[in-house]
């Protein structure tokens, strides 16, 4: 019985290898079905990273070009500043050299009106400044024009003859 037995047959050999071949091709297919895909993605992955390296370096400059805006408008911001501050000085100082202005024309027209002979027709505690009425009396050269009832309350007509009449 030794004898009886056979070697395999061709075609059941052939039939083998087509099976073999045609799983082979099958597994084949399904990886380049399911790797075509991954292939895509990582192309795309790549072009994607190329295009954000290309936008991260645009942003550093507008980033860059920003913080050197942002520091002139700083530094312009402090020179307004110290601007405004000094314009409030000078404005204080006017204020002031005003104020002594008033002062010394207010001593002037006393002295022009006693020069000219003219004396207050009431006393010191009654005189007003710039020649308005106190408690119904005139100071001055006569001219102080006030409307009221003569107890200091009245509204002052403004007849100065000082330079700072316009002020």
């Amino acid at each position: 019985m030794s004898g009886n037995q056979q070697p395999p047959t061709i075609p059941a050999e052939n039939q083998k290898q087509e099976a073999l071949a045609a799983f082979t091709a099958t597994l084949h297919s399904v990886g380049t079905n399911l790797e075509q895909p991954l292939r895509d993605r990582a192309a795309t992955i790549t072009a994607n990273e190329a295009a954000l390296q290309r936008q991260e370096a645009e942003l550093a400059e507008h980033t860059a070009r920003l913080a050197r805006q942002n520091a002139s408008w700083a530094g312009l911001a402090d020179e307004t500043r110290e601007g405004l501050k000094e314009i409030g000085d000078v404005q204080n100082w006017a204020e002031m050299i005003e104020r002594d202005l008033l002062v010394l024309e207010e001593m002037m027209d006393g002295v022009e009106g006693e020069e000219d002979g003219e004396g207050s027709e009431c006393g010191e505690d009654e005189m007003g400044r710039d020649g308005e009425v106190v408690n119904g009396h005139i100071n001055g050269d006569g001219n102080g024009a006030v409307n009221g009832n003569g107890k200091g309350k009245g509204k002052k007509v403004n007849e100065s003859k000082g330079w700072l009449r316009w002020w």
